[in-house]
């Protein structure tokens, strides 16, 4: 047994049980691939594939329990390699980001230029996608962290730990009815189009969730995955916007008014999330302090189950 075999296994599952895909995406044959396989399988005493003539339809009970000891082989293999980059260069490297588009525009910026003016020498990459993209970006090792409010708690490969709270607001034009209103209601809301988040994104579920405990009917007439693409069409008179209230500067948005909807909808939390049982390097610990300080790098750790800190 090998780790070239498992990450021939691995592999194949990882390309929907087709030995031809995981060979090219390895940069091997075919053939070399099934009799890795084969051997493994001879070594083990068990068939890790149901095969149909040549082809792979379905992996075996043992087969499962096979390919969830070879993962966690293989990232500890990987995190082998971690440690020995982290003490070759510990000033050096990458760390890649997975998070939404409200993150990266408006909460991560700060962060993002302490870290670099401190870790001149580090790579830093900003991944954009949906919480669901964001979890399974950070589990597949395509993301190192990832940075998100809705979702990334429902994953139990992942140590999700809250970050900050925050609100929505309503936005409208300039001379809009809403903006005269003394007191915001859900109510009165609901008597204009809402442009707002899609689903997956923002504290969506908590929007949702307002107007169903109010039972009022919204009128979600438009949706989007960025808070600027909201404004744009608010701009353009096509209805009230519900947004994140960190996604509305005053400064930059002239054409745009704001009214606080804390009251309303329940405060949201943003989280990072880390795959289980990885190794940070040093500088992923501070880039994670330095978004939420009370997120130290022991705090971390803790939660990680991580006996030892880098130094």
């Amino acid at each position: 047994m090998n780790l070239q075999q498992l990450r021939f296994l691995n592999e194949i599952v990882r390309q929907g049980l087709k030995i031809s895909d995981a060979a090219a995406a390895l940069f091997t044959s075919q053939p070399g691939v099934s009799k890795q396989i084969r051997l493994l399988e001879d070594e083990l005493g068990i068939e890790i594939f149901v095969r149909n003539g040549k082809r792979i339809v379905a992996i075996t009970e043992p087969g499962k329990a096979v390919l969830e000891i070879a993962q966690r082989i293989l990232h500890d293999a990987e995190n082998l390699k971690q440690v020995a980059e982290e003490f070759r260069s510990q000033d050096s490297g990458s760390l890649t980001i997975a998070t939404t588009h409200t993150q990266a525009r408006y909460a991560l910026p700060p962060t993002v230029r302490q870290f670099t003016k401190r870790y001149p020498g580090v790579k830093l990459g900003l991944h954009q996608g949906s919480p669901t993209q964001i979890a399974e970006q950070v589990l597949s090792g395509d993301a190192d962290i990832g940075i998100a409010t809705e979702s990334l708690a429902l994953y139990d490969e992942l140590v999700t730990l809250p970050c900050y709270e925050w609100n929505h607001c309503v936005i409208a034009p300039p001379g809009h009815p809403i903006l005269a209103e003394k007191k915001l209601t859900l109510a009165k809301i609901a008597q204009y189009p809402i442009i707002t988040y899609d689903f997956a994104f923002a504290g969506r579920s908590k929007i949702n969730a307002a107007f169903r405990d109010g039972n009022i009917q919204p009128n979600i007439a438009l949706t989007a995955i960025d808070a600027d693409v909201i404004k744009t069409y608010v701009e353009m008179g096509l209805g009230v916007g519900i947004l994140a209230k960190m996604a509305f500067i005053p400064e930059r948005d002239k054409h745009l008014r704001m009214l606080d909807a804390a009251h309303l909808f329940k405060p949201s939390t943003t989280r990072v999330a880390i795959r289980k049982n990885e190794y940070l390097r040093g500088y992923t610990y501070d880039f994670i302090e330095m978004f939420a300080p009370h997120l130290t790098r022991e705090a971390v750790a803790r939660a990680m189950h991580v006996s030892r800190l880098p130094e």
